[in-house]
């Protein structure tokens, strides 16, 4: 069977020599799994953007793609040229059985519409807790979110990462969906606590629902205590960045790093005492699973499905004064953090098998 891919964003995370563009949580899904299947012997492409590649490059068994350069066209005729037709040209030279997209746009709609004139099949990754609220949808053009929703109604299957998606989308849209697990790189070895440096870790895009300010409110109070900030620079949210690091910098007990690729940020995981989440909303952070398969606790505003409260993964929060202290706690009491830490390694190994996690999405790709 063959299976295409479909992230424009995508080749940062598959090819390191294009690893200083930005990326989100869906694009390392959607990489990781492509890589999976790749390694399972199916026959996997991707159609990413066109950031000067050779069109039909090959990573580790993935052949790329292209569908157009980012900025390319003018506005407003640009949505047909080069967007529509490239993204069109580069699904058709794909020719796959099924096409795999995730994140709510544009492209949702138009995959959706070659699939359904070319008679393949579909489906559709949500990415975020929003992309099942049609109006908390992260999409700026009403043209778009009309696209996206086409491309949802009309989808073989949706994929949703936690039990409160399904019941939203299902709320909502009225669109059933299957609930999934992501995938993630296990360490090669795993610190102990007196050997980490970085005592508390915040990594996330530059967004404004992400509440950045809310870490740097923490580092205030917590004078004494390390904090380490990665973040790059989004569209629409360059003031932001600017405020966030200009204040950053002034901490003398917090480091900004600014943006940092994929291939490198698990050693700063690695490096981590605790992992801190001030998001109001996600999907399912590969952040958390990334912090947890090193035995890092995250203290956390969000919690998907209520999987750090149950599992005693970390601490779940409601409040600033919770958040501080809880990492108060656990960087004082080792025994608490030694607890916690065996947990969350625990939980991976049970609970993140690859085999385990690719059975759904077999399933959802062939239809059974």
């Amino acid at each position: 069977m063959k299976v295409c891919f479909v992230g424009l964003e995508n080749l940062p995370v598959l090819a390191r020599e294009y690893n200083s563009y930005g990326i989100g949580g869906a694009q390392v899904q959607l990489t990781l799994l492509a890589k999976a299947f790749a390694r399972r012997k199916f026959d996997v492409s991707m159609v990413v953007g066109d950031y000067g590649q050779d069109d039909g490059a090959v990573w580790e068994g993935i052949t790329t793609y292209k569908a157009y350069k980012f900025n390319a066209g003018l506005p407003i005729f640009r949505f047909i040229h080069p967007r529509w037709t490239g993204l069109w040209s580069a699904l058709r030279r794909a020719s796959a059985d099924v096409y795999i997209t995730s994140c709510a746009g544009m492209q949702v709609g138009l995959v959706s519409m070659f699939c359904r004139r070319h008679f393949r099949r579909m489906v559709y990754r949500m990415a975020h807790d929003t992309d099942a609220e049609p109006d908390n949808l992260l999409i700026k053009f009403w043209r778009d979110k009309k696209l996206y929703e086409y491309g949802l109604k009309n989808s073989d299957c949706i994929l949703a990462q936690s039990l409160h998606q399904r019941d939203v989308m299902r709320r909502n849209y009225k669109l059933e969906s299957i609930v999934i697990r992501s995938l993630v790189v296990p360490p090669l070895d795993v610190l102990e606590f007196n050997k980490r440096d970085i005592d508390v870790l915040w990594v996330n895009n530059l967004r404004q629902f992400k509440r950045p300010d809310l870490l740097l409110s923490l580092a205030h109070r917590m004078p004494q205590t390390h904090f380490h900030l990665v973040g790059g620079p989004q569209p629409d949210y360059a003031d932001l960045y600017s405020e966030i690091e200009t204040q950053a910098k002034s901490l003398p007990n917090m480091l900004f790093y600014g943006r940092v690729p994929y291939h490198t940020v698990n050693d700063l995981f690695a490096r981590a005492k605790v992992f801190a989440n001030t998001s109001e909303s996600e999907g399912f952070p590969n952040s958390y699973l990334q912090s947890w398969v090193r035995g890092v606790p995250v203290v956390a505003f969000f919690d998907p499905d209520g999987v750090i409260r149950r599992e005693g993964l970390g601490m779940a929060v409601a409040s600033l004064d919770e958040m501080h202290a809880a990492v108060e706690n656990y960087l004082k009491d080792r025994a608490l953090w030694e607890s916690a830490s065996a947990r969350c390694r625990a939980y991976m190994s049970r609970e993140f098998d690859e085999d385990t996690i690719l059975a759904p999405y077999i399933r959802a790709i062939t239809g059974e």
